[in-house]
């Protein structure tokens, strides 16, 4: 106890005195009780001491015993002790966040019991619909909590529902039941269809899948986000892959291949943000180292997009277009280019497609809170994946697993190429670990910038490195919000659409060639 806190305590008790003393005749008796109190009090702070009692709970309950003389003060200081110590072993709130375990690898150990379970599994019986990516998830979350130390099993679970909790996490699953609605009140009211049949007209078939990814590049660009590329896209994409003899899961991963790069290279991402203020450097300086790595990946995926698509032909007739139907898709993509919140396109949309479909007698008012309530429930699925998904890594960030992954790869770096590969190497494994590719920047930002700062590495190929590698190793795990949703929207496994996106693959390598061949030369 300091001596500050010794002198209020003793205020206190001196003014508790007083109030008993006033409160009874000053007679002999009662002034002897007062020194008993007195002394009482003096043979208790050394006491309270070996019981580490905080003196602010000590206070509390002398003030509450002026209020209360139902117990004398010695009974009242001495069951406050009891029960605070009692209740510190109990629970620490303190625990959820500042305790700081050292790096272990072990703490990476639920992502192998995930992958092994999902992938590994559906690897060795090839069919990667026979175990439900939620039964994944599910017994690796319940391993994740099981291994969690120096907790009790109340705060483990509550340590993972912070995870689940995240503000990151909440907000996606807004946009998932959103999409849902909105997807489902458009099929219901004619608008995928009515698109679909659109872009067969103004496109002619071998030039379908160029013209779906060069549109999917250009609305990422435009909006910054791929999950809001992907929400749009993916319907049409489907039903023009029901139309023609492309498979859909291969028109799925084209949309998804180009979400990723309006997500790498756009001004308005969140991840290009994340980038450049970690490593101090002006976006436009970033976009153009970026622009030379992507670019070329970009141009060689059109190239055999143009190439593969040149023998697809449209298999079915052509119906009439109703204009009018073409609408609520309009709106979300003029908006969405315009640079609107995601929440608000899908929205506008909703709002569009109820009343395009109750004009054309499509389904009245109930007809149409039936579809947007079929399409919320129908990504319940996927909001459960996202919740235990952050449940789980977060039990790896709270066990050490990210700190592991960022001592470990930075232990041996020598020169400006091994600089540069560590960087990469940390914003991949944090990906892995967060499945989201801003957090992962956030995360490692400012270690990569020491190592920038320390191996003289240029500050704008530090930023595209982050950038680039997290875009691509979240465009290729399975559980990320991008292959989610679109797995959800097309109906397909997400690891069975991994196979098919070609863009990010085709992104990885050039990122890895540009840092083992110092290029662009001018920043390295």
């Amino acid at each position: 106890m300091t001596a500050s806190n010794s002198i209020i305590l003793n205020m206190v008790c001196f003014i508790y005195s007083i109030s008993i003393f006033t409160k009874t005749p000053a007679n002999i008796d009662n002034i002897l009780n007062l020194g008993k109190i007195l002394l009482e009090y003096f043979l208790l702070v050394s006491r309270l001491r070996s019981l580490n009692t905080s003196y602010f709970a000590i206070m509390t309950f002398l003030f509450a015993e002026m209020f209360a003389g139902m117990e004398t003060f010695s009974q009242k200081i001495l069951k406050n002790a009891y029960l605070c110590k009692k209740y510190k072993k109990r629970m620490n709130f303190q625990k959820l966040t500042p305790i700081v375990n050292k790096p272990n690898a072990w703490a990476l150990s639920p992502l192998v019991v995930f992958l092994c379970i999902y992938l590994l599994t559906s690897l060795l019986i090839n069919d990667f619909y026979k175990i439900p990516i939620t039964v994944a998830f599910m017994f690796s979350s319940i391993y994740a909590v099981a291994i969690t130390k120096g907790l009790s099993l109340n705060d483990r679970l509550l340590q993972y529902s912070t995870g689940a909790a995240n503000k990151n996490i909440m907000l996606m699953i807004w946009i998932f039941i959103l999409a849902g609605a909105f997807a489902q009140s458009a099929q219901a009211m004619g608008a995928i269809d009515a698109t679909v049949n659109l872009t067969l007209q103004l496109l002619p078939g071998n030039l379908l899948l160029a013209g779906i990814f060069l549109a999917s590049c250009f609305i990422s660009l435009s909006i910054g986000t791929s999950v809001g590329t992907i929400v749009a896209l993916t319907p049409v994409a489907v039903g023009i892959a029901a139309k023609t003899d492309v498979s859909v899961v291969f028109m799925t991963a084209i949309v998804v291949g180009g979400a990723f790069f309006g997500d790498n290279l756009s001004f308005i991402s969140d991840t290009t943000i994340a980038a450049t203020r970690t490593q101090g450097c002006v976006m436009r300086d970033k976009f153009r180292v970026n622009s030379l790595i992507a670019l070329p990946a970009a141009l060689l995926v059109f190239v055999y997009y143009v190439i593969y698509g040149s023998h697809i032909e449209v298999v079915q007739d052509i119906p009439h277009v109703e204009w009018m139907k073409v609408i609520p898709y309009i709106i979300v993509l003029g908006t969405a280019v315009a640079g609107v919140n995601v929440l608000l396109v899908l929205l506008l949309g909703l709002v569009s497609t109820g009343i395009v479909g109750m004009a054309y007698g499509t389904f009245d008012v109930f007809g149409w809170f039936g579809a947007l309530g079929k399409g919320m429930t129908g990504m319940g699925e996927l909001i459960i994946i996202t919740l235990m998904a952050g449940g789980m890594l977060e039990l790896i960030r709270f066990n050490g697993g990210v700190d592991y992954v960022l001592h470990r790869l930075t232990q041996h770096v020598r020169g400006k190429r091994g600089a540069e590969l560590s960087i990469a190497a940390l914003v991949s494994l944090a990906n892995i670990c967060t499945a989201n590719n801003t957090i992962a920047i956030i995360t490692v930002g400012p270690l990569a910038n020491d190592i920038a700062e320390q191996f003289r590495v240029d500050k704008r190929k530090s930023a595209s490195i982050l950038d680039t590698f997290s875009c691509v190793i979240q465009g290729i795990i399975p559980y990320g919000a991008q292959l989610l949703i679109a797995a959800e929207l097309s109906g397909l496994s997400p690891i069975h659409i991994i196979g098919y996106l070609y863009y990010p693959m085709a992104l990885g390598v050039a990122a890895v060639l540009s840092i083992l061949l110092r290029y662009p030369r001018r920043y390295s």
